[in-house]
């Protein structure tokens, strides 16, 4: 019985100090969104792939710009997603330090705080010479659901659509428009 409790006793020991995991970028994501009243994103492979590939364009081209490879529309558009948004960045080699600088610069955290956002791709690129990290983030949301018998993975975009604004009657105008006449 000793031994079962010392044995007990001493892996509680071994967890208590072992550093804890740190946790993924998405996780960091998520962390900040709910603090912030939005909702976890969890990786999404179509939006990673996406993000290395500009990740990657930027490195090779030692160039911070959202269009390296051309427009984010057309290539985030295979994703799905109704909405999107990217963050991009260079200097630090580790996500947490990119996540703070984003945090700390208006447009970039009003995209971290994407509403409605439920998935998010990461990647990072060194140049040739290894001497910068490039960074891009996609976060993305409002999918609409698959219908039953749909034969393919990616989801479907949700078509968001405004109404028009009301325009208000110049004065001396239309008041009232009754068969197609201006009264």
């Amino acid at each position: 019985m000793h031994r079962v409790v010392g044995s007990l006793v001493a892996g509680l020991l071994l967890l208590a100090t072992t550093p804890a995991m740190a946790e993924s970028p998405a996780d960091q994501i998520s962390s900040f969104r709910l603090k912030h009243g939005e909702v976890r994103v969890v990786r999404d492979s179509t939006l990673d792939r996406i993000a290395m590939d500009q990740a990657r364009a930027m490195a090779a081209k030692d160039d911070l710009s959202h269009d390296a490879l051309g427009p984010f529309n057309r290539r985030v558009a295979p994703a799905g997603a109704g909405r999107a948004a990217e963050n991009i960045a260079y200097g630090y080699d580790n996500f947490e330090k990119t996540l703070g600088q984003w945090i700390d610069s208006s447009g970039h955290r009003k995209n971290l705080l994407l509403h409605n956002a439920s998935r998010v791709g990461i990647a990072n690129a060194k140049t040739a010479s290894g001497k910068r990290t490039y960074w891009a983030m996609v976060i993305a949301g409002d999918y609409e659901p698959k219908g039953k018998g749909k034969k393919d993975k990616e989801p479907l975009v949700a078509v968001k659509r405004e109404a028009a604004p009301a325009s208000k009657p110049k004065s001396g105008g239309c008041h009232i428009k009754l068969l197609g006449l201006c009264i």
